[in-house]
């Protein structure tokens, strides 16, 4: 990785685009910290504490604890994705676009910056009225307007501004950076995140507490073995044996070769635990925002909030399904199998066809079983192991969530492997020449 990096920097076109990456990732990490004129952030900092606004404050950097212009960040954008990738499945005209190359994905990223901004609107409008409810608007910049719903209507509307402005930054970094900018956006908010945990705990820790600093080692240790877990299994792959039979046309011979289809053990990433999570979660959110106080709320984070043992069943229930939901957009064992018969191909020991496809979908099940076991172990253990070693109240459960975690490293792999195949592309420029 080191590596990479050093020789990223000695090529000159690589170089500028890290450092348009940097200077669009400066820009959003400002926007995190400039407050949004009519919010008090002390009145608000506690709230954003716990719960989904917890993760929603981790996503962004705490710039929905801070009242910052990107207050509700990227999180409309994530939203907006899942929700049109859930679509295509369904909507036959999506299906069309994918299949049309860069002008069918033009259409689709269009499609989905109108879906961000109304979800931008919504979520802007929950966390003003959440603003509201714990007195965190104030009225002394606004000189005589001083009613409440002028000042609620500028504070939602800076933050869908902030949130169409977080997505620009995002395509600019994809674009003219060194790629995958949405990714790195949330990235950069999650370490932000935890950095500002970890100082905190360490500050907390200085005070001779011996006990404290016992703890926050072995939360370094356990965050380390989650961490080469996480890696280990992120690269993990089924290589199924593919022998292509030698054809002649003409005076040339073709094929004869061996190669390997790689079957990932966790193709899905870290999608599972995103849905999963955001649906049981959504109905604590909607009640945590508009009637924290209600009976519903109460029974809600009673028996089905998080930590419960209802809540663990749920969650590990649909991370299963979800994985075998993405596992069968990911493969498709079907075009696989009919790929590899139309170019003379064959797996040792099964006949090209149906027994091919039957035998690609009975590894990639197995797999998925076994990647679908691992997130569950990843979205429930750790957190309760944080917990427990720290305490529910540490800011470090929540900055060390299991899909942030998970986010962490799959951006870090995916940006190094942006960087080896940017200088690639370099060597090969220079060959040509």
């Amino acid at each position: 990785m080191f590596e990479t990096l050093k020789n990223a920097f000695k090529n000159k076109d690589v170089r500028r685009k890290i450092l348009i990456t940097l200077a669009l990732l400066f820009i959003y990490r400002l926007g995190c910290w400039v407050p949004i004129p009519g919010i008090n952030p002390l009145a608000y900092s506690g709230n954003s504490a716990d719960g989904l606004l917890g993760l929603l404050n981790g996503i962004t950097g705490s710039a929905l604890s801070n009242g910052a212009l990107f207050a509700i960040g990227i999180t409309p954008y994530i939203n907006a994705s899942i929700i049109l990738q859930l679509l295509t499945v369904a909507i036959p005209r999506l299906q069309e676009w994918q299949k049309q190359g860069d002008e069918g994905k033009k259409k689709i990223t269009q499609v989905t910056r109108y879906i961000t901004l109304a979800l931008a609107v919504a979520q802007a409008a929950a966390v003003t009225v959440s603003y509201v409810r714990a007195g965190a608007l104030s009225d002394t910049v606004f000189g005589p307007m001083t009613q409440g719903w002028i000042i609620g209507i500028f504070v939602a509307v800076i933050m869908v501004m902030g949130s169409m402005l977080t997505m620009w930054l995002g395509e600019r970094i994809t674009d003219y950076g060194i790629g995958n900018g949405i990714s790195l956006l949330i990235f950069v908010g999650i370490i932000a995140t935890a950095g500002h945990s970890i100082v905190a705990t360490i500050q907390s820790s200085v005070g001779g507490d011996e006990m404290a600093i016992w703890q926050l080692v072995g939360f370094v240790i356990m965050v380390v073995a989650v961490f080469l877990l996480i890696v280990f299994i992120d690269g993990a792959e089924r290589r199924v044996p593919v022998q292509y039979a030698k054809q002649i046309k003409g005076r040339k011979q073709y094929g004869g070769q061996s190669t390997f289809i790689p079957i990932k053990v966790n193709a899905s990433g870290v999608m599972p635990i995103i849905f999963s999570t955001a649906l049981i979660t959504f109905p604590q959110m909607i009640a945590q925002l508009v009637a924290p106080t209600s009976s519903f709320y109460i029974w809600w984070m009673t028996y089905l909030g998080a930590g419960s043992i209802a809540y663990s069943v749920l969650v590990a229930l649909l991370i299963l399904g979800f994985s075998y939901f993405y596992a069968g957009i990911e493969f498709n064992p079907e075009d696989i199998s009919r790929n590899i018969q139309q170019y003379g191909g064959f797996i040792n020991g099964i006949r090209p066809g149906r027994p091919t496809t039957e035998y690609l979908s009975r590894i990639s099940k197995r797999l998925t079983l076994f990647g679908a076991i691992f997130l569950a172990f990843i979205a429930l253990v750790p957190s309760v192991v944080f917990a427990a070693v720290l305490g529910q109240t540490s800011s470090l459960v929540n900055a060390f969530s299991a899909t942030g975690m998970l986010i962490v490293v799959s951006v870090a792999l995916e940006f190094e492997k942006q960087l080896q195949s940017q200088l690639m592309m370099k060597q090969y420029k220079g060959f040509l020449k």
